[in-house]
């Protein structure tokens, strides 16, 4: 019997777009003969919808006409799967549209990558494919993840980070930046990715049009040192926090000082449709020696393992050319295109590294299936909040 596999992507993210071209993407390359594949559009609202046109590229040239010709669900927890159940409800008829064994967020950024979608599913009970809760939120936040990894021996630069509410005195800020990091520096949105937000600034000037372009995305925001003689190296890892492994290294190449949301997703489109990050102009394999290349490798599982990933991430590196330092950059637990492209070179087909994944899923689940949440007490017998003093003073 094939396993109900449900797709979600979208979501309330400035990345929603993205997530569409990942996931038909990856709908597109699931085996048909193990899956039965049930595509779930997330709108921009977070409301969920399915249909038959709902895995079709084409149709979400007009979103609202596609909305139209689809259903709109919510998620029931039933006896080991989940129902998707029309919404609103029918009175007269059946409202239980289909139903999903297991699910595979393929979504990007804040409000779906950060485990704020992966807390949903778990509390559903259902199954999921990629990072917990946990290491979700840790991967998103870029200073929380970098605390973590510094803690762990991984080469992190330096950085200061600033709430929204510091901002209200943009001269405090910037002295700081100054004092403590000097230019040049990047300044990013603290939990966003594929560049949206980012700036490099090289004095106050710029710094303050820097600030306020994070601000404009993010409620926090990182500042670290820029390296000027920089190359940067991304590696994919496949995998859990028992076995884990690295794939060929790329190297992206742009034509400015920081890879763009427009050369990252429509720098190579043909025939005016995107093909996702695997359109990105890159070396694969990187130019870096073999000894570097594996040391990245190295470094790419090991942080993978310490921050308690599964499934398929994507770990960027930057290479300071003129000390030869290599330096942690970011993680993106669900890379676009999930990196798929990275794994080709070692023969490690789409198809195939998406059945991984969903394995390495049903692996954790089989394992806290073994979890004890609960244990018998009579704690709540003959309970009586009739006093006054708040819990203290219950009577027992």
């Amino acid at each position: 019997m094939k396993i109900k596999l449900g797709v979600l992507f979208g979501g309330k993210s400035v990345e929603h777009e993205i997530s569409v071209i990942s996931a038909i993407q990856a709908i597109n390359s699931l085996d048909r003969e193990k899956y039965d594949v049930i595509p779930i559009y997330i709108t921009k609202n977070n409301e969920f919808y399915v249909g038959e046109k709902i895995g079709d590229i084409s149709s979400y040239k007009n979103i609202p006409s596609l909305l139209k010709e689809s259903q709109r669900v919510i998620f029931v927890s039933g006896d080991n799967k989940t129902e998707l159940v029309r919404y609103p409800f029918k009175a007269f008829g059946k409202n239980v549209v289909d139903y999903i064994d297991i699910a595979f967020p393929i979504v990007h950024g804040t409000n779906v990558e950060d485990g704020a979608l992966q807390g949903f599913l778990k509390t559903l009970n259902l199954p999921f494919v990629g990072c917990d809760v946990l290491s979700s939120a840790v991967g998103m936040d870029k200073y929380v993840m970098k605390t973590v990894l510094k803690d762990n021996g991984i080469p992190v630069l330096d950085c200061k980070c600033f709430l929204a509410s510091d901002y209200s005195d943009p001269e405090k800020v910037m002295d700081a930046i100054e004092k403590e990091i000097g230019y040049p520096v990047i300044v990013k949105p603290v939990n966003l990715g594929s560049s949206v937000g980012i700036s490099m600034a090289d004095d106050r000037n710029s710094l303050y049009d820097a600030l306020s372009n994070a601000f404009d995305y993010a409620s926090k925001v990182l500042v670290e040192k820029y390296i000027k003689n920089l190359k940067e190296i991304n590696c994919s890892v496949v995998g859990d926090v028992d076995e884990a492994e690295a794939s060929e290294c790329e190297q992206p190449v742009n034509n400015d000082k920081i890879l763009s949301y427009d050369e990252k997703y429509l720098g190579n489109k043909k025939g005016g449709a995107s093909k996702g990050m695997a359109s990105t102009s890159r070396l694969i394999p990187a130019d870096i020696t073999s000894a570097v290349r594996e040391e990245i490798r190295t470094l790419a599982v090991k942080a993978f393992k310490c921050l308690g990933c599964n499934g398929v991430s994507r770990i960027d590196f930057m290479i300071d050319m003129d000390t030869d330092k290599i330096w942690f950059n970011e993680i993106n637990t669900i890379p676009g295109s999930l990196s798929f492209y990275l794994w080709k070179p070692l023969g490690v087909s789409y198809t195939e590294l998406l059945d991984r994944m969903i394995n390495l899923a049903l692996k954790r689940e089989r394992e806290q299936e073994n979890i004890t949440y609960s244990f018998d007490t009579n704690v709540l017998e003959g309970i009586n909040l009739s006093g006054t003093k708040g819990s203290k003073g219950t009577k027992m």
